[in-house]
């Protein structure tokens, strides 16, 4: 257990940002099990899923959740069903 004050808050930092961790990732992931689920369907519905999965990963790394480069491939994997 920590003793000092600083290490005491920093803990309890750890907690709150593990838990807004999460359900970050686990919306991204929701949003792209519905991109994939659409395909083959409807092509506006799914341009509209895909840019809505884009912008969540683009708030998840402003957030510090996702990384820059994983970013990067799955906005460029979503190209292909966004034009």
């Amino acid at each position: 257990m920590a003793n000092k004050q600083a290490s005491l808050k920093s803990s309890r930092q750890a907690v709150v940002h593990t838990e807004r961790n999460i359900r970050v990732r686990s919306r991204l992931k929701t949003f792209a099990k519905t991109v994939a689920s659409l395909v083959g369907g409807d092509a506006e519905v799914l341009r509209q899923a895909a840019r809505r999965y884009v912008s969540a990963v683009d708030k998840a790394v402003k957030g510090g959740v996702v990384h820059a480069n994983k970013s990067a491939r799955c906005k460029s994997f979503m190209a292909q069903y966004i034009f």
